[in-house]
């Protein structure tokens, strides 16, 4: 195999359970990047909250966001391409929210204001947009460090943008189909609805996916489906597994991910990734 490249997806492959870069995986992709590797993060997080794991381990160039809803070279944060649902959907999915109770949230592009939706040099990320900061919000905050604000998400349909990157709903997985079937009977296959975390149900414009963003990183960085690895363990990720020559999940993922896959490795909770890249490797 001449693999030139992995596609790693974040939480739940390689971070370990409570959201943290293992020891023996930074040094093992280190080590692997010092050989010449490519390392793609391919994660539905937002470019903010991966910057921690993707400096730890040292790596640079073309990768995506928001499941394939965004495209950038990092660190520079240069965007290489984006995919925005339409304020229309925002509004909707707002309405869902209210009506069920439960915890959703929107992405704008970075650069924009939050409260004029004009451009602002100064707001370096994404923002991260909320109504109620409760429970959810609070474990969301946890697991990415990235602030929230809290305002009347009905307001951004009149905000002078094109579109937001993504909405999402944190609420419990029996909720999650009738959330699903809700949206797609309003507005078809004009949107995705996709699980990226246990609790999380994301909502993308059509055509979003990781495995796209995935295909316009690889042409960025000169790449053939035969040379990249893509490891997953959510359905977010199958789409990656159509794009990569190969593919791989850990122990942990759900059945349907597995069953995809074209090997399976260790857990994450015992860093297997490193495990398998140091068998396959070293």
């Amino acid at each position: 195999m001449n693999i030139k490249a992995l596609a790693i997806d974040l939480d739940g492959t390689t971070l370990l359970p409570n959201a943290i870069l293992g020891e023996r995986t930074r040094i093992c992709i280190q080590k692997l990047l010092s050989q010449g590797m490519q390392i793609i993060i391919s994660t539905g997080r937002a470019i903010e909250a991966s910057e921690k794991f993707r400096s730890a381990m040292g790596a640079e160039g073309p990768m995506v966001f928001f499941n394939g809803a965004e495209v950038a070279d990092v660190p520079q944060g240069k965007v290489l391409h984006t995919n925005l649902i339409d304020l229309s959907v925002v509004d909707y999915g707002t309405d869902i929210a209210r009506e069920l109770g439960v915890h959703y949230q929107v992405y704008l592009e970075a650069g924009i204001s939050p409260d004029t939706g004009k451009p602002d040099p100064s707001q370096k990320w994404e923002a991260l947009l909320i109504e109620n900061y409760g429970e959810e919000a609070d474990f969301y905050y946890k697991h990415t460090g990235i602030k929230p604000v809290v305002t009347d998400l009905k307001k951004i349909a009149a905000l002078p943008i094109k579109g937001c990157i993504k909405g999402m709903y944190i609420a419990d997985p029996s909720l999650h189909d009738k959330i699903r079937k809700t949206m797609y009977d309003r507005f078809g296959d004009n949107i995705q609805v996709v699980r990226s975390y246990p609790t999380f149900l994301e909502v993308i414009n059509k055509g979003v996916s990781k495995g796209e963003g995935l295909k316009i990183a690889m042409q960025h960085r000169g790449l053939k489906p035969e040379e990249v690895i893509a490891f997953g363990d959510e359905e977010n990720d199958i789409s990656m597994f159509e794009v990569a020559g190969y593919s791989a999940a850990p122990e942990n993922a759900r059945e349907q991910i597995k069953e995809a896959a074209g090997v399976i490795y260790g857990s994450n909770a015992e860093e297997g990734l490193a495990a398998y890249l140091e068998k396959m490797f070293f």
